[in-house]
């Protein structure tokens, strides 16, 4: 596929390149041949493999974080549904082919000891899936440690998935997910769940 842009290009050959194979594992000449750009054009764009690390995990951030909100605003219901839509879109998304589990957690065993970037770049990412996540219970009526409970479910599915290869973790974290959401939306102040 042909790219006017030839950031772009780089970032989706790193990309691909640092999901599938781990960003140790890759140097910088194994991003250029997957992008079909000289060494000299991708150093032009990113002056270090650190740099072009940041970059990958700032654009997925960004691409992941806008999906799963646009699944959950497209799933509608009540705002109990969206919080548990959020575990349909990771059904989905473990279900892909290649999914390896969380990138950011994955770079971060790599690199987070010894790249403070990269490691503000996972927290930065886990940090706003957290919030995400603490916006759908405040609208759902749900006490606010709610949000942290599911965060773990949540967390502790795409950890799951990655290991044993199984997207099902996603309908058992989201049934964990119900039972927890109706459990505190039972003992919310006002009452019952919608």
């Amino acid at each position: 596929m042909e790219y006017e842009d030839p950031r772009t290009r780089i970032l989706d050959a790193a990309e691909e390149l640092f999901y599938g194979q781990g960003v140790q594992a890759v140097g910088m000449d194994a991003v250029r041949a997957a992008s079909g750009m000289t060494l000299r054009r991708v150093y032009q764009h990113f002056p270090s493999k650190n740099d072009l690390v940041e970059a990958y995990l700032r654009r997925r951030d960004g691409r992941w974080r806008a999906s799963l909100a646009v699944h959950v605003a497209g799933a509608g219901g009540t705002p109990r549904d969206q919080v548990l839509a959020v575990f349909d879109w990771l059904g989905r998304w473990f279900a892909e082919p290649g999914f390896r589990g969380c990138a950011f957690v994955n770079a971060f065993g790599e690199l987070g000891a010894t790249t403070p970037a990269v490691a503000a770049a996972a927290r930065h990412h886990k940090e706003e899936f957290a919030g995400y996540l603490a916006g759908l219970v405040e609208a759902a009526g749900a006490p606010p440690a709610t949000a942290g409970h599911l965060a773990l479910l949540a967390e502790g599915a795409i950890t799951t998935a990655a290991i044993h290869g199984d997207p099902g973790a996603a309908a058992d974290a989201k049934e964990a997910a119900r039972l927890l959401l109706d459990g505190a939306l039972d003992g919310a102040p006002g009452g019952a769940r919608p």
